[in-house]
């Protein structure tokens, strides 16, 4: 095997790193696909780790013992924060957003790849701390921010559904009130989605009452696992009397003006 230059190391190290978040790379890794010695490649990680970090792209972080390696851990600046959550208030103000009355039309943003992966780059920087084992989100709109935080933590995505499906197998259901209408609805998880006593997320696009959340977490109880954090794109603020608190979210919602169009601001996390 050809030997790469130090230029060609650092680019492949970068490379590598960035597509696998959160997850431990060995260096035996790195200098058999380099054709590098170890204390070479220790060498370009220094270089890699100093100019992500210089740059608020991330962290990279020394794992030792036998199981050891280099860990990616992604990371944006707060000026970038600000910048973005700003960029999203303008994108969702257009007054053609509004449907149904006072609904806000996101499907688009939703699945937008750029905004999404950002914003669940964003939002997983709230639980790097934390020992997570799985990311949870309710179907369907959530999931791909949901999917983008779970990445950025290398843990797996379950996703719990409103209807049992056949393809599931065995499942927990629960009922639980919608917090916005009272009304008696339900949600199920396949008993082979995740393991007892699991430590979790919750991630959804837009939190209204916190039923869903509240729910989430009785559902979780089911198998004996814990909920430890919960975030959202949007937190509608105008509505009180929340059933859950200690969550995170970019930005808030606090109804329609009298020309029918969102206010929106950045959360106060976001905020200048």
């Amino acid at each position: 095997m050809d030997k790469f230059s130090r230029n060609g190391r650092v680019v492949a190290i970068t490379k590598i790193l960035s597509e696998n978040p959160s997850k431990i790379v060995s260096l035996n890794s790195f200098s058999g696909k380099l054709n590098a010695a170890k204390s070479t490649i220790s060498e370009d990680m220094v270089i890699v780790r100093d100019t992500l970090e210089r740059l608020s792209l991330g962290k990279v972080k020394t794992i030792s013992g036998a199981a050891g390696g280099i860990k990616f851990i992604g990371d944006i600046s707060n000026e970038n924060k600000v910048t973005f959550a700003n960029k999203l208030c303008e994108a969702l103000e257009d007054k053609d957003r509004i449907v149904a009355g006072t609904f806000i039309y996101m499907t688009d943003i939703m699945y937008n790849p750029e905004v999404i992966s950002k914003a669940g780059l964003i939002l997983s920087t709230f639980f790097q701390e934390k020992d997570i084992d799985y990311v949870v989100t309710v179907e369907t709109k959530g999931i791909p921010l949901a999917y983008e935080v779970a990445r950025n933590l290398g843990v797996q995505l379950v996703i719990v559904r409103r209807d049992n499906k056949v393809t599931e197998g065995p499942t927990v259901t629960i009922n639980y009130a919608s917090g916005s209408t009272g009304m008696i609805q339900n949600m199920s998880l396949s008993k082979k989605s995740l393991h007892k006593g699991s430590k979790c997320i919750y991630i959804d696009d837009f939190m209204k009452s916190g039923g869903t959340a509240l729910g989430i977490k009785e559902l979780l109880k089911e198998f004996d696992s814990e909920l430890l954090g919960m975030a959202v794109l949007i937190d509608n603020i105008e509505t009180n009397n929340k059933l859950v608190d200690d969550y995170v979210s970019i930005i808030e919602f606090k109804g329609l003006d009298k020309d029918k169009k969102a206010i929106l601001r950045p959360s106060i996390l976001f905020q200048e």
